[in-house]
């Protein structure tokens, strides 16, 4: 190499942004990424890989990204953010996490965001230190978008992340419900390229129906769309149900061998008619008895849901009653129907014999029962504000931006303020990190070895199976490090064993010094880490996978065997009785309550219904400080051109949405894809008080969030969901600017 030439290296690696982990070919100059490509020769996402993928180097190489460990100095708006030592950091929220445990260990939180997901070492240490603490005061974002399939597949399977899926290759016939996989991907499931496998599914004769209050981009490529009024779903699973049972559907050998609980199910249906839905939902009833006729048709059919369903106010009896429809008709395990992934090993198993995630702690507010040994986020700032025992004073965010994603994040904003400490482990200063005491600079993706841990290894929620190992692409910059190693010396500052072990925690942090001092040998300005490539090797030599650099030998990935049927009923349902229960007393005791629901409904029924619309560019919160991803510098409120003629509005004029909770200023967007009577508002927006982010702050977007309510008496009692679509509100013209405040704009 020409002196004075910059190193040029191809790696290949895979996203961590969401389920679908493309695998992707990234280029490097030196210490950068200068291009990021799909991987053609993937043995699983071959050549697929969206927008964000493609472009997320160019928000991690952003200079807003956190450097060094911050310590906040003052109060109210004197407050601001210097740099300190990792020593001081460490040392100052080691003294704080003493003092509170000794009173009780609960007074010590954490919430986990999603990005703690997608990798393997982030939540492993991140729960260690947790259980090293000895705090059961665990939160996550589970609670604004999934929960519910978690909690109803604990009663219905005996464990939460047993979790069907479609088995999208070879189904015949698949009805979406309040998903919009074309811009979203799958939500639980790992399937590249939704665009070309939904209209595969088309092509060799199948039926799909998109069932959902906008005809969104998925509607529009493939199958039949259907509209359906915002949060009435339970109602339709509930007349789909009695259809099946009309039609004479149900697969009485199925439910006789491997199920217990139908002739409750079957009179929960029974009231439910077509005609009795089509009242609220919206949904003609012949239209969905032809739906029920496909399904029932199929040689192989499936029912899948995602967050429109998940975060309504019914989110779990809707989930559970689509689950018990899968199975009754057959189409569980079923090639073509839905299938239950298996992972390298058998999670639901090992949950079992270890009590892993099946906690049956409830919440000291509103008495909630613990989710994948979670709260609802819900209640967590009740749990910041009410005084008494275990009352939260400290609180660790990881991976996460609940005061832009959680919602009444108003009085998140006013409980996080009233923390005695807050510690954000971030890549960016976003509006959490903002208030918190102390930031802590985390690497990215591109800047750590890993595996897609949680789909392949644990679940198996692939529908073409791979596993592969990414060494880091990039060195960390400044004195960014990663979780795992911040975790482990957090549990040294605060006197506690990883895992509550001191053998533990003495071991990885010689392996830590050991690791360190060789790096070092080359580059002096290491920062300390573990050895996280020997780490990971020895979870897949636990799981009879080999080493990891064997593995990262395989570059393009190592293709796994294919995801079989009839391989769960009778088989590894890990219920009490090994059968599917399709009467959880839980759930039928919810369902006794939906008539009141349904006449509320069909008597009052709201002027308009807000829901949430995703963009192809949006990821959560998080990838608006890229101006690529901005363009519009705003969100819209989508309206129907007929309800803009009523309300006498046009596009461009700002109109105040205002629900129970707060009212936000927003301008318009006509859009005839949408029923009549619904409005559009997408998430993620309303960074302005992010002063860190240099081109998110300048936006003018607003915070869906602020329109939905928390509080023990608002989210949904089997999961602890948050009601965050289908939101009743008003809409009237604005006599005011845009403006953005935590707490919205007065009510006019």
């Amino acid at each position: 190499m020409i002196a004075g030439m910059t190193r040029t290296a191809t790696h290949t690696t895979f996203c961590r942004i969401c389920e679908s982990l493309c695998g992707l070919t990234v280029e490097t100059q030196g210490d950068r990424i200068v291009q990021i490509r799909p991987d053609k020769n993937h043995v699983a996402t071959g050549g697929f890989s969206c927008v964000k993928g493609l472009k997320q180097h160019r928000m991690y190489d952003s200079p807003d990204r956190l450097l060094y460990p911050l310590k906040r100095v003052g109060r109210g708006d004197d407050a601001t953010h210097v740099r300190v030592s990792w020593e001081q950091a460490l040392r100052e929220i080691g003294e704080k996490v003493k003092a509170h445990r000794a009173i009780d260990p609960d007074r010590v939180a954490m919430y986990v965001g999603t990005a703690a997901g997608f990798g393997v070492l982030h939540p492993i240490f991140a729960q260690g230190f947790m259980t090293g603490v000895g705090s059961k005061s665990m939160y996550s974002s589970a609670t604004q978008d999934c929960a519910n399939k978690f909690a109803v597949a604990q009663h219905v399977y005996g464990f939460p992340f047993t979790q069907p899926f479609p088995d999208v290759d070879n189904t015949e016939c698949l009805i979406v419900v309040g998903a919009n996989p074309v811009i979203s991907k799958w939500s639980f499931l790992q399937v590249n390229n939704p665009i070309e496998r939904l209209r595969a599914l088309e092509k060799r004769g199948g039926k799909l129906y998109v069932v959902d209050p906008r005809r969104t981009e998925t509607a529009k490529i493939a199958g039949e769309h259907v509209f359906i009024r915002p949060d009435t779903d339970v109602f339709f699973y509930l007349a789909f149900l009695h259809e099946v049972i009309a039609q004479d559907g149900v697969d009485h050998a199925v439910v006789d061998a491997h199920t217990t609980g139908f002739e409750a199910l079957a009179a929960l249906a029974r009231p439910w008619t077509a005609e009795r839905q089509s009242e609220v939902t919206g949904i003609a009833p012949d239209t969905l008895k032809e739906m029920v006729r496909a399904y029932l048709a199929a040689n192989g059919a499936a029912l899948y849901c995602s967050t429109g369903v998940n975060m309504g106010r019914n989110g779990s009896l809707a989930f559970y009653l689509q689950e018990a429809i899968s199975c009754v008709t057959g189409n569980l395990d079923r090639v073509g129907g839905t299938l239950v992934g298996q992972g390298v090993i058998d999670f639901a198993k090992f949950g079992e014999k270890y009590g892993v995630l099946l906690r049956k702690d409830r919440s000291r507010v509103g008495d909630f029962a613990s989710v994948n040994d979670t709260f609802p986020g819900g209640v967590l700032a009740d749990e910041i504000l009410t005084p008494g025992d275990k009352q939260v004073r400290a609180l660790f965010v990881t991976g996460g931006n609940p005061l832009l994603t959680m919602a009444n994040s108003a009085k998140m904003k006013r409980a996080f303020e009233q923390l005695d400490l807050l510690v954000c482990l971030d890549i960016f200063p976003s509006e959490t990190a903002q208030v918190a005491d102390y930031i802590l600079p985390c690497t990215s993706p591109m800047q750590r070895p890993d595996l897609p841990f949680v789909f392949p290894l644990m679940l198996g929620m692939q529908s073409r199976p791979y596993l592969q190992a990414t060494e880091r692409v990039i060195p960390a910059r400044g004195e960014q490090r990663d979780e795992a190693t911040i975790y482990l010396d957090l549990c040294r500052a605060s006197g506690v064993g990883l895992f509550g072990s001191k053998v533990a925690q003495r071991g990885l942090e010689l392996s830590k010094r050991v690791h360190t001092r060789t790096r070092r040998d080359a580059d002096p300005d290491a920062q300390p880490s573990l050895p996280q490539e020997s780490l990971l090797s020895l979870l897949l030599r636990l799981c009879g996978q080999g080493s990891f650099k064997r593995l990262a030998d395989e570059p393009h990935g190592r293709a796994g065997d294919p995801q079989r049927a009839g391989t769960f009923l009778g088989k590894r349902v890990v219920t009490d009785d090994g059968k599917v229960h399709l009467a959880p007393e839980i759930l039928i005791r919810q369902a006794e309550k939906l008539e009141a629901d349904f006449q509320a409904e069909r008597e009052r029924p709201a002027r308009f219904k807000l829901i949430t619309k995703r963009a192809v560019t949006t990821h959560n919160s998080w990838t608006h400080n890229l101006e690529d991803f901005v363009r519009e510098q705003t969100n819209h409120l989508y309206v129907h051109p007929d309800d803009a003629a009523d309300l006498k509005v046009s596009a461009g004029d700002l109109v105040d949405v205002t629900s129970a909770t707060a009212t936000v200023r927003v301008p318009v967007r006509l859009l005839s894809e949408l029923m009549p009577g619904v409005v559009a508002l997408p998430h993620g927006w309303g960074h302005q008080e992010a002063k860190g982010l240099s081109v998110a702050s300048k936006t003018r977007g607003v915070n869906v969030n602020l329109l939905a309510a928390d509080g023990p008496g608002e989210i949904e009692a089997v999961s602890g969901m948050a009601h965050l679509t289908g939101i009743p509100v008003e809409i009237r013209k604005s006599r005011g600017p845009q403006a953005h405040s935590w707490s919205g704009v007065p009510t006019p």
